[in-house]
């Protein structure tokens, strides 16, 4: 089955997940790995992979969704907080949406990622103030968790994930 991988990422996180995907795909059967374009709607299959942009994907994978039609889908994303299921869970019902019903979702995963460091400079900032301090604590606690994410485990989850949508 001719496949293609599309992705966005902003820091990285989302293309490690691709290229990690890439070596679960044979080459014979990669048509395309790369960026949203109309070369990957040629695949039966898509693995298409975002990072989160206020709760869901990025507008260039959200107008790429909605060009689908009769494929098999596999989504995979990055968000900057993570270790919560039910986040990630909403945030890919989030995006489901933009997809039309004649496709068939395979399976999906997210994980966190690690966030750019003017993300925590602003956080800094926010404990300066009385009404945001509290909130910032944890925001900071959650980036420096983030950093090491997307982690081997984190690949090795999302090997097992796709192989076992795959069958």
């Amino acid at each position: 089955m001719k496949t293609a991988i599309v992705f966005s990422s902003k820091t990285g996180n989302t293309a490690l997940l691709a290229e990690t995907l890439r070596q679960c795909v044979p080459a014979s059967e990669c048509l395309y790995f790369g960026k949203p374009c109309e070369e990957a709607l040629q695949a039966e299959r898509l693995l298409i992979g975002f990072w989160t942009d206020k709760g869901q994907c990025d507008e260039k994978i959200e107008n790429f969704l909605k060009k689908l039609q009769n494929k098999e889908i596999f989504l995979f994303g990055t968000a900057g907080f993570g270790q919560a299921p039910a986040y990630f869970e909403s945030i890919l019902k989030r995006v489901q949406q933009w997809i039309s019903d004649d496709n068939r979702i395979m399976g999906s995963f997210m994980c966190q990622g690690k966030m750019p460091l003017s993300v925590r400079q602003r956080y800094v900032q926010m404990l300066e103030s009385p009404n945001t301090a509290m909130n910032a604590k944890k925001m900071i606690e959650n980036f420096d968790q983030a950093l090491s994410h997307p982690d081997d485990a984190d690949l090795k989850r999302l090997v097992q994930t796709f192989q076992n949508s795959a069958v």
